[in-house]
């Protein structure tokens, strides 16, 4: 499509300057690699805007690591040979944003997605150089592929999961393709439509761009302000004007 001047400068008229993010995409597909993954080949289109404007961005496989089940930060010391998942966090705990990528399997996200949330939510309980929970100033979002019916149902579990363990959920934070219900092409499949798909490229793109601009804003203002909201100072007995009078 050509554009008009007007519309050129419309499209060309990004300021921001956002090199000093770092963004992990979480792919919880099934597959091993390098199997095609047609939730990764959706991801790839958020991932390919934010190395445009300069974010350092990592995808990972979950699948592809030795990650335990279980809601401890280490499951080797509850008796798992091993566990990668210390290894993970240290990339999750390094990036500004973080994109969880599910296939939907009998309406829901992948056992990979659930292990995945599960093992955030074990080392959620730490804490941030102020006090509060480690995933403060970070945000979250999702994208979801399928042949069936479930993309809202599985966005709203996984960012219900991101923002209850401290992620910031910007608006329109997730992005799906769903293609036709029951046998059909997947995502990257010929002829699916999938990477066609204008509802699907624009949800995608503004999901990016929102939780690009979250991000910044947050960075650039030190994060999420540090009062009535850190652990720290509520177990050392500060109550931030909560009027229960057991407290007064």
């Amino acid at each position: 499509m050509k554009l008009n001047k007007f519309q050129e400068e419309l499209c060309n008229s990004n300021k921001w300057d956002f090199s000093n993010l770092k963004a992990l995409f979480l792919n919880c597909t099934l597959k091993k690699s390098p199997e095609l993954s047609h939730t990764e080949g959706l991801m790839n289109v958020s991932k390919t805007i934010m190395e445009k404007v300069g974010v350092s961005v990592e995808m990972i496989r979950v699948v592809d690591y030795d990650v335990a089940y279980g809601v401890y930060p280490d499951m080797t010391k509850l008796g798992w040979e091993k566990d990668d998942w210390p290894m993970l966090y240290e990339k999750v705990k390094e990036a500004d944003i973080l994109i969880l990528g599910t296939p939907i399997w009998l309406g829901d996200k992948s056992s990979i997605c659930t292990k995945t949330i599960e093992r955030l939510y074990s080392t959620s309980g730490d804490l941030n150089e102020k006090g509060q929970y480690i995933y403060y100033g970070k945000v979250g979002g999702c994208i979801i592929t399928g042949n069936e019916d479930g993309a809202k149902h599985c966005a709203m579990n996984i960012l219900y999961s991101l923002q209850h363990i401290g992620y910031t959920i910007p608006p329109q934070a997730d992005a799906a393709w769903l293609g036709e219900i029951g046998p059909g092409p997947s995502y990257l499949d010929e002829g699916s439509g999938g990477p066609e798909n204008d509802f699907t490229n624009r949800n995608t793109t503004f999901m990016t761009w929102n939780l690009l601009h979250f991000a910044l804003m947050l960075k650039n203002s030190g994060g999420i302000p540090a009062y009535g909201n850190q652990r720290s100072k509520w177990d050392a007995g500060c109550r931030f004007e909560n009027p229960n009078p057991e407290y007064r």
